[in-house]
């Protein structure tokens, strides 16, 4: 099987974030890889683990594919330390600020010249939180998408994948046959910690650095554009009640000011 997994650089979730003309200033803070990404790292993993492996002369191969700055490799290293082979990085300055569409777009266009049989992401990405990209590139692509899935079961001789998720009506089965786009959500399993071996051996894998011209993808304008933005205002003040008899009668009508109540 070939196996890939959509990753995304984005700021530290505890960093400062702030925007500049009208873009999330991704140059000043610390930047690392898309937490829920690693699920998906992880998944694929497992499945290439489960049916012959993708080490040297294993069945399988997972490859990272990647939209960003070349900065971006920092977070490629990380996955590829984790056991992926190899990884893509469409990295080209016509592309900052793309929105969701155009993003989706480019990693259909590289994914479908890959040739992959199962396309795994996270659900979103923690700087935008849209969760909409998987369903975005299986549309463009024209394969069944498999979305939120808390586990994933795979049989390569019929090219059949299942999953099972939760939704609020319940826990829904279905499955797809090769080649489908599935996205995963945190529970699905436990990241592992790459070891020594893996961080050393991701210093040797290759990372394909590719413009924007080469995938082939149409540069469309952004559908959803920043006009204004503003920081969040300082916390304000909180409101002591002093207790004097009447503290709960207090506590009512400042909860009804607020329409809590």
């Amino acid at each position: 099987m070939k196996i890939a997994v959509c990753v995304k650089q984005v700021p530290d979730s505890w960093a400062e974030k702030k925007m500049v003309g009208g873009l999330l200033d991704r140059a000043n803070v610390d930047a690392v890889l898309n937490d829920l990404d690693e699920y998906a790292v992880e998944e694929a993993l497992r499945i290439a683990e489960a049916h012959g492996g993708n080490e040297e002369g294993g069945a399988n191969t997972v490859t990272l594919i990647s939209m960003g700055p070349e900065r971006a490799t920092e977070a490629l290293r990380k996955a590829l330390s984790m056991g992926a082979n190899d990884a893509i990085l469409i990295s080209d300055p016509v592309l900052v600020g793309a929105d969701a569409l155009l993003t989706a777009n480019v990693l259909a266009n590289v994914i479908q010249k890959g040739g992959f049989d199962i396309v795994i992401c996270g659900t979103e990405s923690t700087d935008a939180r849209m969760s909409v990209v998987p369903a975005m590139m299986s549309e463009k692509l024209g394969w069944a998408q498999l979305t939120f899935a808390s586990k994933v079961e795979v049989d390569p001789e019929t090219k059949k994948t299942s999953i099972t998720r939760v939704t609020e009506a319940g826990v829904d089965e279905i499955f797809a046959q090769f080649p489908c786009v599935i996205s995963v959500v945190e529970k699905i399993n436990e990241p592992r910690y790459p070891s020594f071996k893996g961080i050393m051996a991701a210093k040797k894998k290759v990372i394909d650095i590719q413009d924007f011209a080469s995938t082939g993808a149409e540069l469309t304008q952004s559908w959803s554009v920043v006009i204004d933005a503003a920081p969040r205002p300082p916390r304000a003040a909180g409101v002591v009640i002093t207790d004097d008899g009447n503290g709960g009668v207090k506590l009512v009508d400042f909860l009804g000011e607020k329409k809590l109540i």
